[in-house]
């Protein structure tokens, strides 16, 4: 069943839930993207390596 389906019922707990779940997966996908952006400019030549 997904939520939209016919017989969904939205409840407090759903919304928590897939509010979290969004979230998580957005800042996972947030933070591949940025380490995948960094690692392409690295290896371009445009961004130099720091070591601290």
């Amino acid at each position: 069943m997904t939520p939209l389906s016919f017989e969904w019922q939205w409840n407090v707990e759903y919304a928590i839930f897939f509010g979290l779940l969004y979230l998580a997966l957005s800042i996972i996908g947030g933070t591949l993207t940025f380490v995948g952006i960094k690692t392409a400019l690295q290896l371009m030549g445009l961004l130099r390596e720091r070591h601290f």
